[in-house]
């Protein structure tokens, strides 16, 4: 071959070199050799030439694999050299977004991700003939994949070679893996290195993380001051550590010596700090980065922590997590071998010797502790087979498997069928883009919702490391820098906000302007670049798999939906006034402090990463809404079901549905249709709550029929009060059950088959009333139950509710409000014939024992009782007093019933109904109704005459009789009965009005009022007549009178005599004529009567003044309750309004009342005993009268016959106190309570 070297020079003084006969026989002879050496052996650039020299090479690359890209770089870059070639012809390399390999290219290097990516296109790895693994111990994924892939390829390609290189770590385990692999081991190039244990003091902090007391750290550093000028290299477990222990040592202000840190986030020119000559000694303070990754120069000595931070999945919060863990023997060792490259040098390890060799001697694979998705889902695009059949070095846990395999799920990338995993569509699309599943995934689903651009910067800034720098010395300057781009709801948009400023700039700026740039704002230009790249790459697959790219800008939502749709697990849910959230599978993480929602925290949102430090972390995080969360994660979501219920507005079954995923509730409490989740139970609640109950809007003939038909035998339950004359909802339910088809599960499937099957038997359905009605029930007496109740010509509906506790249990009686002032309260008690004899036991059991004890056995009595009576007429109690006395000479009263033990049903509910038959009250008291709806009649019947527009009836701001004749009683005829009203006058003080009220005391007593006030306005004042006739004395008393104003106290003088005149003239004002003929006497008379009327209210006056002067004033307590007494009785007589309220007949009485207390004054002084028995009569009987008139209506309160008796009450204190001034009619106590009585009985 042409570009074959003739004469391959290999390195003598390179240990390698002392084996190389030895390697050279185990390649040409073994498939596959195992070359283990310490660093600086030379076999990393040495073993490729021997190779060469081999022959191998010709029939297809020598491919040389190493874990980092600078690695694959530098290592061609030295072997180029060694072979006196440029690279790209004999030597190549291909990296990430580089490639320099040729037709004439021999040896390639590459990083073991780009051949594992060739492996998809080139599954036997025809384009090699030599394969070697650098780096093996390292045991990443992808070393461990393609060891595990080579091992099956073997036996496939029996002219490759393989080689693996390896540090001495573990490498039996290789040979072994390789069917007993020859190991051939190779000596390293290092000087001695003293290691000196130093066990560090620990200590837990508020977290519980492990921090470091520094002491131990600045003893060492004092220690090795002691030796040799040298570099330190110190190696902590993260960021904060280092910041700590930089801010420490720069404290001490040590002489001639800088302090360095080394990490991964810091830019590279920090980095490279490192790498620059220098004058002073260095402390390098360092993460486990500088284990292998990057070689420190001049490091003479390290102070080893034994600590690091090592990615480990968590099988539990299914996150990957960065705990703070001892190091490994092997780690350890090569932390040592940092510092025994150039010279002798000395380790202190912060721990013990027993300590160290109680550590596992090597880092446990990466394979073993991380998530398996990304392995998983080439291997099944490759075909390779179960992931648990595999040959790997060391078989990853069964548990991480499921785990990546769940993830895969998660994602939709992945489905089994008959127990073997299969790539879906969308798996398909993420085996073939350069990125972690979940990435690929938001790709996807951005295609579907047009925001493919977006995520595709998005993406390819999640696949690299940050590009925004934040020097530890300069993070507020920094900060303020990147504030432009943050975005207050979403961190991924802050992504799309700096690269758009990059744009701009690159397209406005040179190169040097552009990096001159990033430095001064913090950016790292090697990041962008590598951003860049990323995007690049995706983009061009992008465009392989014809994936549209929008040009318009994608909205909020459909950005991170698509972002969702790889995060279903990162989602997280706030907890309430914590500012921490609830991830999947019950987890709890907090948003990192540097991103945009740190502080206004939103109740839902998604992190690229949750990653454990001190505790766990949702970095880079945005706002979601639960709702988008369902329609992307139906293959994951969990349904659950309760209170499922038929619906009678959806004439269907419906439930309570509950969404979960991953354990968070993302929908609770949806209303949904439950018919096809559950239609066996569905056709169940069908059955029984629509067909049964009657429970849906249908018109369905059949349905109608049965339902009256079971109406009709409710009804009579409700009659009789039992219920056990309707069959059970089993029996009707069985027989629908037994005709309707078994796919019947709702109103509508049901509408469907009965279109069909009523057709041919329109009467399949139909239920006789026989069927309805059990066997063994007693029939009732319908007569006993009547449906209506009659009272004059009045028809009334009745109802029957069998239902104990509920306020209708019983008969109620349905009365329209236009008619409610003509139903009298007669007749009601008595109930319907039905519930008569159970009210009359009823009664007899409220009875006290003492009379109860006369009516044993109550059933006899009752019966006998309703075969005496042929009437209800008379009051029920009324008539059973009546009849028991006649029965057992027992003498019953009114008193006696204790009423409130009869059981409510037995006592008549009345329901005042409006025109539209809606319920407006209802009571078991129809006078107590009567007066709550007072206002509410009065409106009904006003608005009678505005419904028949005739307004000729009511009229309002009337000054004299304008409106002609005016009717006793105003009729309306309404539906099926009269409205009646009784047209009043009503005084409205400086006019009057006509209004219809409900009942003729109201017409009576406001019309009364009405006819004074309209007399009032028409004749002429008798005030000056009253002036020149009435003596001076009799004015002064008027004028000084204890009611206040004298024109009021007049005003009620003439009242008063209008009032008698009306009386006088003793003809009811029904027309002009009347009215005219009533003004032309009450002009002629109403002077002279006005006099007289004033002339007694004086006197009156007078006698009031002097007894009030007596009762004042300091009294003996012996006379506290006789003179409280006259007080309270002087109040009643006179008062503001009280001659015109009295009338004048009366004012000649209240003289005589006045003069008898004072007749009562002066005994009292001689008789206090006398007189508190007499009192003690009047207090009898006013309690009476009180308690009597307060249970009456308010119209009843104030009619002739009751307030007679308040009048008969003063004529018993004139017999009792001051017999010598004599009464009007005879009297006593007794007969007051017999008056009362009658009263009882008219009204």
């Amino acid at each position: 071959m042409e570009s074959f070297p003739k004469k391959i020079d290999f390195t003598q003084n390179l240990p390698v070199i002392e084996k190389k006969q030895e390697i050279y026989d185990a390649i040409k002879h073994n498939q596959v050799v195992i070359i283990a050496g310490k660093t600086g052996s030379g076999k990393t650039t040495q073993i490729p030439k021997i190779c060469l020299e081999l022959g191998l090479g010709v029939k297809g690359y020598i491919g040389h694999t190493q874990p980092r890209r600078l690695a694959a770089r530098s290592v061609a870059n030295r072997i180029a050299e060694e072979l006196k070639t440029e690279i790209g012809q004999l030597v190549g390399f291909k990296v990430r977004f580089s490639d320099h390999v040729s037709d004439t290219t021999l040896i390639k290097l590459m990083t073991d991700g780009i051949l594992l990516a060739e492996i998809q296109k080139d599954k036997l790895l025809l384009q090699y003939d030599t394969i070697i693994i650098d780096e093996a111990h390292e045991r990443s994924l992808n070393i461990d994949f393609i060891l595990g892939y080579l091992k099956q390829l073997l036996s496939k390609r029996p002219d490759l070679k393989v080689i693996i290189t390896s540090a001495t770590i573990d490498v039996e385990r290789f040979s072994k893996h390789f069917n007993e692999a020859p190991i051939i081991e190779v000596s390293g190039r290092t000087y001695p290195v003293e290691v000196r244990y130093r066990p560090p003091i620990l200590k837990e902090d508020d977290n519980n993380d492990k921090s470091f007391d520094f002491q131990p750290i600045i003893d060492a550093i004092d220690e090795l001051s002691t030796e040799s000028l040298g570099d330190i290299l110190i190696f902590l477990t993260g960021e904060r550590e280092i910041r700590d222990l930089a801010d420490t040592l720069n404290k001490l202000e040590l002489r001639h010596t800088d302090i360095l840190p080394l990490y991964a986030r810091l830019s590279a020119s920090e980095q490279n700090r490192i790498f620059q000559s220098h004058t002073k000694r260095r402390i390098v303070l360092a993460t486990n980065v500088a284990e292998t990754s990057l070689t420190v120069p001049g490091i003479k000595y390290v102070i080893d922590s034994g600590l690091a931070r090592i990615s480990r999945y968590s099988y539990r919060t299914k996150v990957q997590r960065l705990p703070i863990e001892p190091i490994s023997q092997a780690s350890a060792n090569q932390r040592k071998g940092r510092c025994g490259r150039t010279s002798n040098g000395i380790c202190i390890r912060l721990y013990d010797e027993q300590d160290f060799l109680s550590r596992p001697k090597f880092t446990e694979p990466e394979i073993l502790r991380t998530n398996l998705a990304s392995v998983i889902l080439q291997m099944t695009s490759l075909g390779l087979g179960d992931i648990a059949a595999f040959p790997f070095v060391e078989k990853p846990d069964s548990k991480y498997i499921r785990d990546g395999l769940r993830l895969l799920e998660e994602l939709g990338a992945i489905h089994t069928i008959q127990n073997r995993y299969h790539l879906t569509e969308i798996g398909k699309i993420l085996a073939q883009l350069p990125i972690d599943p979940r990435l690929a995934r938001m790709l996807v689903e951005a295609r579907r919702l047009g925001c493919v651009k977006e995520l595709m910067i998005i993406t390819a800034a999640l696949s690299i490391q940050d590009p925004r720098e934040r020097p530890y010395d300069k993070q507020q300057a920094s900060d303020e820098k990147h504030r432009r781009f943050v975005d207050k709801e979403s961190d991924f948009i802050s992504f799309i906000n700096l690269w758009n400023y990059i744009k701009e700039q690159q397209n406005v700026l040179s190169g040097n302007q552009f990096r001159r740039l990033c430095q001064k704002e913090f950016l790292n230009y090697l990041r962008i670049r590598e951003w860049q790249d990323v995007y690049t790459q995706i983009r061009q697959t992008i465009k392989q798999l014809a994936f549209p790219i929008n040009s318009k800008e994608a909205d909020y939502n459909s950005l991170h939906i698509s972002l969702l749709s790889g995060l279903l697990s990162h989602i997280g849910m706030k907890e309430l006034e914590k500012r921490e959230y609830i991830g999947a599978r019950n987890i709890k993480f907090a948003i990192f402090p540097n991103s945009a929602l740190f502080k206004n925290q939103p109740k839902w949102c998604i992190a690229s990463e949750l990653v454990e430090t001190n505790r766990l972390w949702g970095r880079t995080a945005a706002k979601i809404e639960a709702e988008w969360i369902e329609p992307i994660a139906k293959h994951l979501v969990k349904y659950n079901y309760n209170e499922p219920r038929w619906s009678k507005r959806q004439g269907t079954t419906i439930a309570n549905e509950k969404v979960t995923l991953f354990g968070l509730p993302i929908v609770t409490n949806r209303i949904v249709n439950y018919s096809k989740i559950d239609p066996i139970l569905s056709r169940t609640l069908f059955i029984r709550h629509a067909l049964v109950e009657g429970d849906w809007f249908t018109s369905h003939k059949f349905y109608k029929q049965n339902q009256k038909l079971i109406n009709e035998v409710e009804d009579l339950e409700h009659k009789s009060r039992r219920q056990d004359i309707l069959i059970d909802d089993g029996e009707l339910f069985d027989f629908y059950d037994k005709r309707i088809d078994k796919s019947v599960i709702s109103s509508r499937h049901f509408d469907k088959w009965w279109m069909h099957k009523q057709k041919s038997d329109p009467d399949y359905l139909n239920v006789q009333k026989e069927m309805l009605i059990r066997q063994s029930a007693q029939l009732i007496n319908l007569n006993d139950f009547p449906d209506f109740w009659y009272q004059d010509h009045f028809k009334l509906a009745l109802s029957y509710q069998f239902d104990i506790g509920h306020n209708r249990d019983g008969v109620t009686i349905k009365i329209p409000l236009d008619i409610l002032n003509q139903i009298k309260n007669r007749g009601f008690d008595w109930q319907v014939p039905g519930f008569r004899k159970d009210l009359i036991i009823a009664l007899i059991k409220s009875l006290p024992k003492s009379l109860r004890r006369n009516l044993v056995p109550a059933p006899n009595y009752a019966d006998a009782f309703l075969g005496r009576v042929d009437t209800t007429e008379k009051p029920l109690l009324e008539c059973l007093e009546n009849e028991f006395h006649k029965m057992t000479g027992v003498k019953i009263t009114s008193e006696n019933w204790q009423l409130e033990q009869v059981p409510e049903y037995l006592k008549m509910n009345f329901s005042i109904i409006d025109s539209n038959n809606s319920e407006i009250a209802s009571s078991k008291d129809l006078d107590m109704l009567k007066q709550q709806l007072k206002t509410q009649l009065q409106q009904a019947l006003s608005s009678i005459t505005i419904n028949k527009k005739d307004n000729s009836i009511e009229q309002n701001n009337l000054t004299d009789w304008t409106f002609g004749k005016l009717p006793g009683v105003y009729e309306e005829k309404q539906k099926n009965y009269t409205v009646k009203a009784y047209p009043a006058i009503i005084d409205n003080q400086n006019s009057v009005s006509i209004k219809l009220v409900d009942n003729q005391s109201e017409q009576q007593r406001l019309t009364k009022l009405g006819l004074r006030r309209l007399l009032m306005l028409n004749i002429p004042s008798p005030i000056k007549y009253l002036h020149e006739k009435l003596p001076n004395k009799s004015k002064l008393s008027l004028y000084f009178n204890s009611f206040g104003n004298v024109l009021m106290l007049i005003d009620d003088c003439i009242a008063c005599g209008i009032d008698y005149l009306i009386e006088t003239n003793n003809k009811t004002i029904h027309s002009t004529d009347d009215y005219q003929q009533l003004l032309d006497y009450t002009k002629t008379h109403i002077n002279e009567i006005v006099v007289d009327i004033a002339k007694q209210v004086e006197s009156i006056l007078t006698l009031h003044f002097s007894i009030n002067k007596k009762v004042k004033g300091r009294v003996d307590l012996s006379l506290a309750f006789a003179l409280s007494d006259i007080k309270q009785q002087l109040n009643k007589l006179v008062y503001k309004g009280f001659v015109a309220q009295s009338s004048y007949k009366r004012l000649n009485d209240i003289s005589r009342y006045l003069s008898a207390i004072e007749k009562r004054i002066e005994k009292l002084f001689q008789n206090m005993a006398r007189d508190r028995q007499s009192m003690s009569i009047i207090e009898d009987v006013q309690n009476q009268y009180d308690n009597w008139i307060n249970s009456l209506p308010n119209n009843q309160q104030s009619d002739t016959k009751v307030t007679d008796i308040r009048w008969m009450i003063e004529e018993l204190r004139v017999n009792l106190f001051a017999q010598q001034l004599g009464t009007s009619y005879p009297i006593s106590a007794k007969r007051i309570k017999q008056q009362i009585d009658v009263v009882k009985s008219q009204l």
